[in-house]
């Protein structure tokens, strides 16, 4: 059973409990009566909030992609430059999920994520639209050309690194002698 909630958001309290019960047991044991048992609320409860448990899932995913895109944005504004963006897009990822391991294994893990790499399609993952969109201005800032296959591959090598350094610091069983977002906000992992 869950902390429990106390009178604080009640929505955000279902939305973390689910997400931990799907972390904990997969999607198939979500409903809505249990966020509420999780929450120490009553069954009725979620209804308030939710119609239903796919509205909660909904609701779930874009909580967190929210989150996450408020932290990649604000990275990128306290940039100066293509290269900074790029770079610091990369460090608030990696630390984003350092903090929320949860939410890297609710959102990799159980979501459909939509990536096309070529083409431009407005349903997208909204992060993953926001570093294609930084890349392109980099190559415009440097004045590169380069192929669809060579955008493709060099997209694909930018979100590989920090989604897979994000990947290996949210695995429960990696051991490091170093803190993580002290190595990753310390330039030593990116760059």
């Amino acid at each position: 059973m869950g902390d429990g909630y106390h009178h604080g958001n009640l929505r955000q309290a279902l939305i973390d409990a689910g997400i931990k019960i799907i972390n904990e047991s997969g999607e198939g044991s979500l409903s809505l009566r249990k966020v509420a048992a999780f929450c120490n609320v009553s069954h009725a409860a979620p209804y308030s909030h939710f119609k239903d448990k796919e509205e909660l899932l909904e609701a779930m995913k874009k909580s967190v992609t929210d989150s996450f895109m408020e932290v990649l944005e604000k990275a990128l504004e306290e940039s100066s430059n293509a290269d900074e963006k790029l770079v610091n897009m990369g460090k608030s990822y990696v630390t984003f999920f350092v903090k929320n391991p949860d939410y890297f294994k609710f959102l990799f893990g159980n979501q459909n994520i939509t990536a096309h790499l070529q083409s431009d399609n407005k349903d997208d993952y909204p992060p993953f639209l926001l570093l294609k969109d930084t890349y392109k201005k980099y190559l415009k800032e440097h004045g590169l050309k380069k192929t669809k296959e060579e955008k493709e591959i060099d997209l694909l090598s930018l979100w590989s690194s920090v989604h897979g350094l994000a990947s290996i610091a949210c695995m429960s069983g990696v051991e490091v002698s170093f803190d993580w977002e002290d190595k990753i906000l310390g330039d030593i992992l990116i760059r």
